[in-house]
Formats: structure tokens, C-alpha cells, sequence
């Protein structure tokens, strides 16, 4: 603190004692490219768990609890975050309707449109005037009083055109809406508007080979080329042979007897495999409000399944559960052994790459001289955070001495970072002998 003050007295500065940059990054957003009779077909419908229940009906056309959205409102229930995008959008119709020279067009295109209807009537206090009402599923969700067709607004369901006076109706229903049908490249324009945002797995409610095969080459691409360390959930694909994907072999039966298919579980599961931490297994964890595996596999199936690098849903005690938590690596090599088919695994080493990239981005690049002064001080960072890691039991072993190092590159512009990490995984089988005297 600078001493040159002129009048006697006590002065303090107060400022921050320093703390860390390398702070474990968030978990908890999942992407989904998914076909949907409403909402934003041109921009990603950001869903946030802590407004879900405000969103949900503007933004999906349904109540948060309504059981046609269920598949959402569950991946909600673990997220943090939903990313959506909507297939088939720009090729859905705009539902309609008109009544004397006033016309309603649904907001979006899409079969949702065909339950909105509005009704005109005179307004109570100034019978001159008219009250608008717009209803979905005969609810009301939006009111507004006005005096001819040209002072209406649009409001979230339903865009007003036309000229003139209004005139009483007791009720119009609108209709011609249409949902558009999902291609390869409106899947590929999905993924693509992806990666503009941050989230930690894709959840793929398809089960078609393309789309697939779009999502598996996409996540290996983020993963090995862009340096974005997500994971994808698909239905039956244990063909990736990948760290980064994890196949969904079956499904569940719920709790009120609705036999929920892999395809709909998906999101689900991908809401619980971002949702977990890098200290986390979901081997054995329980699916909510699940009580039955759907369709059961016998042992020899289960088993034939987990040596095939497929996630499997076991009934267990009145509730379904995850057998093991896996993805669908199982070609083994020197560089990736069986530790990477474990997801807890995976997610201690992503964090990593995540989180360290992160911390260089924001607080390293074009800011500190890479010098050994700059370098000791990125060095010490990666230190705190690695031993954060440590201190929860997301690795062990770690020896700040030994397993790192922090040099000069190549070019004058250029750090390598070498790191020796041990990930921690979770106790899964116990092998006891019991000698009897």
C-alpha cells in the first residue's frame, strides 16, 4: 500500500487473501439432439434446472410434470443444465386459424400448435373493448384487452396478423400444425450449434446407425482433436469401441408401470452421468422411480453384455440399477487399458484436461511470460488443483515432485505439461474366503 497520505489517521486496505485459479470445474450439462412437436427450431433451448419449472411450458409447450415431456423433466432432475436442440424444427408447419379477419399462428411449427385455440369476448368493466385469451389444452396462457386486431401482441404461443375490428367468438381452434421429420444434416447442424456451448455429455435419443455414427465421430473429434473432453449416451452401439461413448443396452419399467425403452432412458442416464462427480461411480446406482429392468437379461447376458462394453439396467430389490458404470472401450492397449472403460475414470481425466485447459485459457494465454517464473506459476497452479482432486479422492498418489513437470516447448511461445495421474475407482467386487472350523 502506497504511504503518502497527508492527514494523520488509520488506513487500511483491505484485499483478498490470494486463493487458487484451479478450482474443480462444474459438472452437470448434457446436449440433446431430439425431435419435438415445439420450441426454437433455429437457436439451442438452454433449460435450467433452477427455472425448469418456469421454463418448461413456454419453452416446451408443456407443464414440467406433464407426462409427455417425463424423459426431459428426468434428465432436469440430475442436470444442472439441458442444452436442446430441436431435429425436424425447420421443417414443421405453423398451426393456424382464423376468425373474421383475425389470425393466430401458433409461435412455432409443430403438432403442439394444434391444441393452442384462442377466444375473443367483450371485456366486463369497458364492454367497447374486447379480452383476448389464448388457451392451450383449454388452459389459459395469456390474456390481453384491446380495441381492434392491430393493437395485439404476440405473446409465447401465438403470433396475431390481420386488420380491423375484433368480433366475439366463444372459441377457435387452431390446426395445420405438423412436426418435421429428422435428416442427417439437420443432425449434423445439431451437433455443430454444440459446440458453441460447454457440457460435460450428449445424450442421443436415436437409434438409427447414421445418427450414431454422427455422434460417435463427433465426440472423438471434440476429444481427440478439439480438446473438449465430453462423453455421448447412445442406444446400443457398443461398436465404438471408445472411452467417450457409452452404450445403453436396455431399459426400465417405472414405478407406475410404463416400460420406458432404451431410447427414452437414454436421457436419463446421460442426466445422471453428467450430474456425477469425478469422485463418483454409478455402478449399482439406482435409476428414480424404477423398479424393473426392461427387458430383463439373464446372467449369461449380462455378463456377454458387460464384456461387450455395454451399460446394463439390472432389477435389484424392487429398483432397477446400473450394473456397472462403463463405456464401450474394451480393445486394450499400453496406452489405454481397462482403467478407461471405467466412467469414473474417465471423468477424473477429463476433469483434468477440461479443467486445466480452462484455467490456461482464462488466467495464462497472453497474460504471463513463459519464463521460468511463468511457467513455476502455472506449475503451482496445476499443483493446488491436482491435489483439490486428491483431497476428495478423485486421485491418489499424486507426488507434486515426481509426477509433474512444466517446460519450455518447442516454439518461444509454447508450454508442455508432463503428468502422472493414478485415478481413483470404486470398490466393485469383493472376493472372500470363509474357513469353517
Amino acid at each position: 500500500m502506497s504511504q503518502n497520505k497527508v492527514r494523520p489517521g488509520v488506513y487500511i486496505n483491505f484485499k483478498a487473501k490470494p486463493q487458487t485459479l484451479g478450482a474443480i470445474g462444474d459438472r452437470g450439462i448434457v446436449a440433446v439432439p431430439a425431435l419435438l412437436p415445439w420450441g426454437d427450431s433455429e437457436n439451442v433451448i438452454v433449460l435450467e434446472a433452477a427455472e425448469y419449472g418456469n421454463q418448461a411450458l413456454k419453452l416446451l409447450g408443456y407443464h414440467a410434470g406433464d407426462a409427455r415431456i417425463r424423459h426431459i423433466t428426468a434428465t432436469v432432475s440430475h442436470a444442472q443444465q439441458v442444452l436442446l436442440y430441436r431435429l425436424g424444427g425447420t421443417g414443421a408447419s405453423k398451426a393456424a386459424a382464423t376468425h373474421e379477419g383475425l389470425t393466430a399462428t401458433a409461435k412455432w411449427g409443430g403438432s403442439r400448435g394444434n391444441d393452442l385455440k384462442f377466444v375473443v369476448q367483450h371485456n366486463i368493466d369497458e364492454p367497447e373493448l374486447f379480452d383476448v385469451i389464448t388457451l392451450l389444452d383449454n388452459e389459459e396462457v395469456d390474456r390481453q384487452t384491446a380495441g381492434s386486431i392491430d393493437e395485439l401482441e404476440a405473446n409465447a404461443f401465438v403470433d396475431w396478423s390481420g386488420e380491423g375490428v375484433l368480433a366475439a367468438t366463444a372459441g377457435v381452434a387452431l390446426a395445420g400444425g405438423t412436426d418435421g421429420s429428422s435428416t442427417g444434416a439437420d443432425f449434423s447442424a445439431g451437433l455443430s450449434a454444440f459446440e458453441t456451448y460447454t457440457f460435460n455429455v450428449l445424450a442421443v435419443p436415436l437409434d438409427d446407425t447414421s445418427s450414431k455414427q454422427l455422434a460417435a465421430a463427433y465426440v472423438k473429434r471434440q476429444r481427440d482433436e478439439e480438446g473438449k473432453k465430453i462423453q455421448a449416451v447412445l442406444v446400443n452401439y457398443p461398436s465404438a469401441d471408445y472411452e467417450g461413448i457409452i452404450s445403453l443396452r436396455n431399459g426400465v419399467v417405472t414405478a407406475d408401470g410404463l416400460q420406458v425403452p432404451p431410447t427414452s432412458l437414454v436421457w436419463e442416464i446421460a442426466g445422471m452421468q453428467a450430474a456425477a462427480g469425478v469422485n463418483e461411480s454409478l455402478t449399482y446406482a439406482a435409476i428414480p422411480n424404477a423398479v424393473d429392468a426392461y427387458p430383463r437379461l439373464t446372467n449369461s447376458e449380462t455378463i456377454a453384455a458387460l464384456k461387450n462394453g455395454e451399460l446394463v439396467i439390472t432389477a435389484l430389490n424392487n429398483t432397477a440399477v446400473i450394473e456397472q458404470d462403463i463405456n464401450t472401450l474394451k480393445s486394450f492397449t499400453p496406452e489405454r487399458s481397462k482403467a478407461f472403460s471405467k466412467n469414473r475414470v474417465v471423468r477424473a481425466l477429463d476433469a483434468i484436461g477440461n479443467d486445466v485447459k480452462r484455467i490456461f485459457d482464462s488466467y495464462y494465454i497472453g497474460k504471463v511470460s513463459n519464463n521460468a517464473d511463468g511457467r513455476a506459476l502455472l506449475q503451482q497452479e496445476v499443483v493446488a488443483y491436482l491435489q483439490s482432486l486428491q483431497s476428495i479422492g478423485a486421485i491418489q498418489n499424486f507426488n507434486s515432485q515426481a509426477d509433474l513437470a512444466v517446460e519450455q516447448g518447442t516454439d518461444v511461445e509454447t508450454v508442455i505439461i508432463n503428468l502422472s495421474v493414478q485415478p481413483v475407482d470404486s470398490i466393485e467386487k469383493i472376493y472372500m474366503t470363509v474357513e469353517v472350523a
